[in-house]
């Protein structure tokens, strides 16, 4: 699992750790390993390091020092190293640009705009060392102007995170009044001793570009509970429910799924196609007699119709349907009463407590979300969802108490702390999917992929991660993308669905299970 801890914890383990060793060891360490990327960068892109040109953008505090000493590793290795000081002269880490002089970097003063522009225009690499932790979001004028500088060709290296991004929320500071970005933008970040949360978080994640950990002793010091998680192939192994030679379609999951209508048909197709391939034993499907003709065309294992005293471990509620449709079957129907659901698009109404059902799972984009906290209250915008999807996501998952699945390109899942059961949060941030899947009915998929899973009686929190990563690699599949997740081409949500099967065999082999576990958890 990656996980990323919140700057005042990172800042204790450090205080602990530099009490334990040499003044200034922690520092080189960082720098080395920063070093090692960027020669790395530059034999990749330009074929070696001598004589290559680099650039130091260098503020003040400790950031800047790792920069420096960087900068004193690849000069001594015959790069030509300039350091642009964006901070005070005293405030510069008076021993690195020393170091760096020594090795015969020269020094450019940040208010010399012609001379800042001189060096980074053509500058072939380009070291962030700007602000870090302690940075408010949002750069300063001429740091903003530094990197609004930087050359076209130029691969950026972040110290520890992109300057000018909020280090615990992941939020970017809104662009100056010339419309220039007052963040850095990296392809490349190198952080040390654990991950921050903005690493992780969107929309700050988009920015940070490929990230490596330079470990510097801090891990055994930091608390047990991260601040951001991230499931990868060996969480969503452990959660995914595999069948023993005991189990059959009851003990595997029922789902009932109220899903489509005679307007989006394809909902329900789509829906019930994410829960059958993604393993779920038994779908039993409630719609209309129009709608269930088309799912049984496409499903002929669907059971259509539930009826009092059937079997349902779990609901999938809401896709293509009107919220008024979902608010009177609702009221109608004790069927939908009492067990885990997945809420989605229409059935987001139910969210208002108290119509909430237990163990909810709520699953809305950016625009969704901010309609249901106007409904609960607290009105916001799509735009300010957006750009603050963290607190947007947490405000949805306290005022109702489900666990909230936040889609976008990175996918927030928020459960939040609940002090009777001393429960803490739980924030993830999953992104695992290709920019392919941005379409239509892609969300359908999902819904049903989640469903299975709570209906094989899988903690909702860990379900909605582990589905939400599946459903990612699955598009991945889908669209042929390259093992990073980039390349691959146009893909359909049905695509996405037939891809789920290869998707979980991909993820059961690569974890190693090979032998059967039990396909159903006790609530």
């Amino acid at each position: 699992m990656l996980t990323a801890w919140r700057v005042s914890d990172i800042r204790g383990a450090e205080e602990i750790r530099l009490a334990e060793v040499a003044e200034g060891a922690l520092m080189q360490r960082a720098a080395a390993g920063l070093a090692a990327v960027c020669a790395r960068e530059l034999r990749s892109r330009t074929g070696g390091v001598s004589g290559r040109r680099v650039v130091l953008l260098v503020g003040a505090g400790n950031n800047g020092g790792d920069a420096l000493y960087a900068g004193e590793r690849l000069a001594r290795r015959g790069a030509r190293v300039d350091a642009v000081l964006l901070a005070a002269v005293g405030r510069v880490h008076q021993e690195g640009a020393a170091a760096l002089r020594a090795a015969g970097g020269r020094v450019v003063f940040g208010e010399d705009a012609a001379a800042v522009s001189a060096v980074l225009t053509p500058a072939q690499l380009v070291i962030d060392g700007i602000v870090g932790l302690g940075g408010s979001p949002g750069l300063r004028e001429d740091a903003t102007r530094a990197v609004s500088a930087i050359g076209p060709c130029a691969v950026v290296v972040a110290v520890d995170l992109p300057s000018g991004v909020d280090p615990d929320t992941g939020e970017l500071p809104p662009p100056d009044e010339q419309g220039r970005s007052r963040h850095v933008t990296a392809e490349v970040t190198v952080t040390f001793g654990a991950h921050k949360p903005c690493l992780l978080l969107p929309p700050a994640a988009s920015v940070c570009g490929r990230v490596e950990l330079v470990d510097i002793g801090l891990g055994p010091l930091l608390p047990l509970a991260p601040a951001v998680q991230r499931f990868e192939s060996p969480d969503a192994a452990r959660c995914w429910p595999v069948p023993g030679t005991a189990d059959h379609k009851f003990t595997r999951g029922v789902l009932g799924m109220m899903i489509g209508s005679p307007h989006y048909p394809g909902a329900a197709v789509l829906g019930v196609a994410g829960a059958q391939r993604a393993g779920a034993g038994l779908v039993r499907y409630l719609g209309s007699r129009e709608v269930a003709d088309g799912v049984l065309a496409a499903h002929p294992e669907t059971v259509i119709g539930v009826g009092a005293g059937d079997r349902v471990d779990a609901w999938v509620i809401g896709s293509g349907l009107a919220p008024a449709m979902v608010l009177e079957e609702f009221a109608a129907r004790d069927e939908l009463h009492g067990v885990p659901a997945v809420l989605d698009a229409g059935g987001l109404v139910l969210a208002e407590r108290p119509l909430l059902p237990r163990r909810a799972v709520l699953t809305p984009h950016a625009g969704e979300a901010a309609r249901l906290l106007a409904r609960l209250g607290e009105p916001a915008s799509r735009e300010a969802v957006e750009a603050a999807p963290v607190h947007h996501a947490r405000r949805v998952a306290e005022l109702t108490g489900a666990v909230v699945v936040l889609k976008g390109a990175t996918t927030l899942i928020v459960q939040s702390a609940d002090g009777a059961s001393e429960r803490a949060e739980r924030l993830a941030a999953q992104a695992d999917a290709t920019p392919w899947l941005a379409t239509a009915g892609a969300g359908d998929v999902l819904a049903g992929v989640i469903g299975a899973l709570l209906a094989s009686g899988r903690d909702p929190f860990e379900a909605a991660c582990t589905a939400v990563l599946v459903h990612g690699r699955a598009a991945r599949l889908a669209a042929g993308c390259h093992p990073d997740g980039s390349g691959g081409g146009p893909i359909t949500a049905g695509d996405v669905a037939a891809a789920l099967p290869r998707a979980v065999r991909g993820l059961l082999d690569l974890a190693g299970r090979a032998e059967a576990s039990p396909a159903r958890i006790i609530r």
